[in-house]
């Protein structure tokens, strides 16, 4: 009996006043946008996970401040489904000079308004980039508390 197992993701929305930062990346059909985001690694809690993805990604030092909220998302295209829990913080320590992850092309600012447009021509990664922009200005948000790593606490 083969046993489903989601991906387990991370992403950040990160506002700077009406943009917000996201990272531009090469797909098989074209180039397209997402918040910075990735996968859960072995051994590291769910905050851990998205400081370094938005390190890698953005060369931003990011601050979680909050959980915006857990998103489940099939890819009709692939067939696998992401759960990803999107935070909420801001950055800072820009390194200029560091070379960003494989495959990012830039990391640049963009208002709801540009990822609208870029969603109507299909160069958003996924649904989850603009359901998670409208979320956090519907001012959805939980507190990092919500997310316990277990394996790191004592009993």
């Amino acid at each position: 009996m083969m046993v489903w197992k989601p991906h387990a993701t991370v992403a950040a929305v990160i506002p700077r006043g009406d943009t917000f930062l996201v990272v531009e990346e090469p797909r098989s059909a074209g180039i397209v946008f997402n918040q910075p985001a990735g996968h859960l690694e072995d051994g590291e809690s769910l905050q851990q996970a998205i400081i370094r993805e938005v390190r890698e990604e953005t060369a931003w030092q990011f601050t979680p401040e909050y959980i915006l909220g857990i998103y489940r998302w099939r890819n009709p295209a692939k067939g696998n489904t992401h759960m990803r829990t999107t935070f909420v913080g801001s950055v800072t320590n820009h390194d200029p000079n560091q070379d960003l992850f494989d495959g990012i092309i830039s990391a640049t600012w963009k208002t709801q308004a540009d990822l609208k447009t870029l969603g109507a021509t299909g160069r958003l990664r996924s649904p989850l980039v603009l359901t998670c922009i409208n979320d956090y200005l519907q001012g959805q948000r939980y507190p990092l508390s919500v997310c316990r790593d277990i394996c790191t606490e004592t009993v």
